[in-house]
Parts: structure tokens; C-alpha cells; sequence
């Protein structure tokens, strides 16, 4: 059996923000037989790559133009659709700094983070939780 691993990813300028852009990425893992040809296995390769990158560049237009076919309802959720921006890099430095002072080790804020907003690690904050969590930081007594 053969694993077949296949992304795409793709970044976007962000309508009206300067130096802002959005990512889009897709992936697929399928085990194909290993029964399989050397050209059919290229071929099932080509085939699932294509099948990914449709799949960004679908979401990207769809994010950028409402078709006719859409129903009103989902366009008007569409144009209300606001990314949510990520913490800045002034934020990141502000709260790895608080933590340095606070002697927590970024594996345990990193956990810490997870814990509480759901996300992998303080890059994956938004700007709100980063805020939320400057305020907890502020806070908390050194360790």
C-alpha cells in the first residue's frame, strides 16, 4: 500500500489593508494500491494535487465574489465575513516578554493558551485573545 500526502496552500492580499494577506490551504491524505502502474501512480497524483488546488482556489473565490447561483442569505452572510486578524508581532514580543518576566516557560504559556482559547500556541492567537491574555498575564504572580 502507498500513502499518497498532497496540499496546497496559497496567499491572498487582503482587499483595503496594506501589507495584510490571507492564507488559503487544503490537504488530503489516500493510500492507493501498490498493485498500481508507475504512470497510473503519477496520474492518481496529478489527479489528487488538481483536486486540492481547486479546492483553495474554490474557497478563494467564494470568499472574494458572491456567484449568482448563491442564495441571498449566504451572500449576505458572505459580504458581513470579516477575517479575524491575527496578533499583531508587537503583541507576540509583549506577551513572550510578560511571560520572561513572569519565569513562565513558553512550553507552559504555550499550554496555557490551548487550554484556554483552544489554539496551538500564542502564534495562533487573534488579536482579541492576545488582548485576554496581556491582561491575564498582567496578573498572574511570578512563578
Amino acid at each position: 500500500m502507498l500513502k499518497l500526502s498532497t496540499s496546497f496552500s496559497k496567499k491572498v492580499p487582503v482587499p483595503g489593508q496594506e501589507f495584510s494577506s490571507q492564507s488559503y490551504h487544503a490537504a488530503v491524505e489516500l493510500e492507493l494500491s501498490d498493485a498500481l502502474k508507475p504512470d497510473e501512480v503519477q496520474a492518481r497524483i496529478h489527479q489528487t494535487f488538481d483536486m486540492v488546488r481547486r479546492a483553495v482556489e474554490t474557497e478563494i473565490n467564494s470568499k472574494t465574489a458572491p456567484s449568482a447561483s448563491q442564495p441571498a442569505a449566504l451572500a449576505a452572510a458572505h459580504s458581513a465575513f470579516k477575517p479575524v486578524e491575527k496578533a499583531s508581532n508587537k503583541q507576540i514580543k509583549y506577551i513572550l516578554d510578560l511571560a520572561g518576566e513572569k519565569k513562565l516557560p513558553l512550553s507552559q504559556l504555550n499550554a496555557d493558551v490551548h487550554q484556554q482559547f483552544g489554539v496551538a500556541d500564542i502564534y495562533a492567537l487573534d488579536r482579541k485573545q492576545a488582548s485576554a491574555l496581556v491582561d491575564s498575564l498582567k496578573q498572574r504572580k511570578a512563578a
